[in-house]
């Protein structure tokens, strides 16, 4: 995918993150999940010594930090272990946690561990659209989450993935937060990989939804003078600008999935052809520098036009190589989400498709 004599890996810079996906197990169901469909099971998944060697090779090749997620990661009965692993290797360890099963005292385990900041997850403000999108009953457990996550003084963020069900709630859902007490709300439009790529009609917003919600945001961000912090991002399917894929493909982070995967981004192992490494079989070090999978699209000596010869090749990388496959079936292909793709009359067909559905009475 890249050009003869071409070296993409040269003058490459090390990561300074670490997607960390202890597994893909989890107590809820949430239709915008961007885990893969065909999930790895629990016999499958790194060993505490495994993981513990990720972590150290993490910290020699330069990490920084590292969101321990998953699925759940709470349902990993080792990750206290895992937590001081990762803390051993230098690493500012966060939790990417749904809250389900967090107690005052598996809390009070992880931060002896080292455990630094925490980001809890929550699908509306209301409780019973909550577990609605949640498929379960965890509306009370993750109230209860907040509450013993200030309690501890960590840094706390909130996260909210925003889609057609919940959209017009943000104003609810940032009130939400700051009784919580949350340092920070990530208001993240959805990204439609593995499961939320399935549910893409159910989830894709109606006209004018997602403006009503920005300027929500904004108008919020103004009153509340940046306590707690706002972080609205874009969708880009809908503002005609590419984003640049996890800062650029194989730029700034890797992710190892619960079976030791290697990947440059989460949904990357949907890409044919990538040949993604295993951390059981190749160091880091190698995987970031010397791997195809790393490799594949860093430079820009694999784009076509109108990437090839636009202004922002280096700024935007092309945008997301995993979006432009499966919106026109070529990872080598501009990114539909930009206006200059010759794909991307393909966004407004599939968001009339979707508004249509739902005059129907779809989903």
């Amino acid at each position: 995918m890249t050009d003869a004599g071409s070296d993409p890996s040269a003058g490459v810079e090390p990561p300074w993150a670490l997607l960390a996906e202890l597994t893909h197990a989890c107590p809820l169901r949430c239709g915008y999940c961007s885990n893969p469909v065909g999930l790895i099971g629990r016999s499958a998944e790194l060993t505490s010594g495994q993981w513990a060697e990720v972590f150290r090779q993490a910290g020699e090749l330069g990490v920084v930090q590292t969101h321990l997620s998953g699925g759940e990661p709470l349902l990993r009965r080792d990750l206290p272990e895992l937590v001081a692993a990762a803390d051993a290797a230098g690493l500012y360890t966060q939790l990417v946690t749904s809250g389900v099963g967090l107690s005052e005292r598996r809390l009070a385990g992880l931060v002896g561990a080292g455990l630094r900041g925490v980001q809890l997850s929550v699908q509306h403000a209301e409780p019973t659209a909550a577990e609605r999108i949640a498929g379960a009953r965890s509306f009370a457990a993750k109230e209860r989450a907040a509450r013993l996550i200030r309690a501890a003084a960590l840094p706390f963020g909130l996260n909210v993935v925003l889609h057609r069900g919940n959209l017009d709630a943000v104003e609810d859902l940032i009130a939400l937060g700051v009784a919580w007490g949350a340092d920070r709300i990530e208001l993240a439009n959805a990204q439609y990989h593995g499961w939320a790529a399935r549910n893409r009609a159910a989830l894709l917003p109606l006209p004018g939804q997602v403006e009503r919600a920005r300027e929500t945001v904004l108008r919020r961000r103004e009153l509340l003078g940046g306590e707690p912090e706002l972080v609205w991002v874009t969708p880009d399917l809908l503002t005609g600008t590419a984003k640049p894929c996890m800062g650029g493909w194989g730029r700034i982070s890797l992710t190892v999935t619960p079976d030791g995967t290697v990947l440059p981004c989460p949904a990357a192992a949907t890409l044919p052809g990538l040949d993604p490494p295993d951390v059981k079989e190749r160091r880091l070090d190698w995987i970031w520098r010397e791997s195809h999978a790393f490799n594949a699209y860093r430079g820009e000596s694999w784009m076509r036009e109108p990437c090839r010869g636009c202004a922002l090749r280096t700024t935007d990388f092309g945008g997301c190589r995993c979006q432009a496959y499966a919106l026109t079936g070529d990872a080598r292909n501009t990114d539909p989400a930009c206006r200059h793709a010759p794909d991307h009359h393909r966004l407004s067909l599939r968001r009339t498709s979707a508004a249509a559905a739902h005059r129907e009475g779809g989903p």
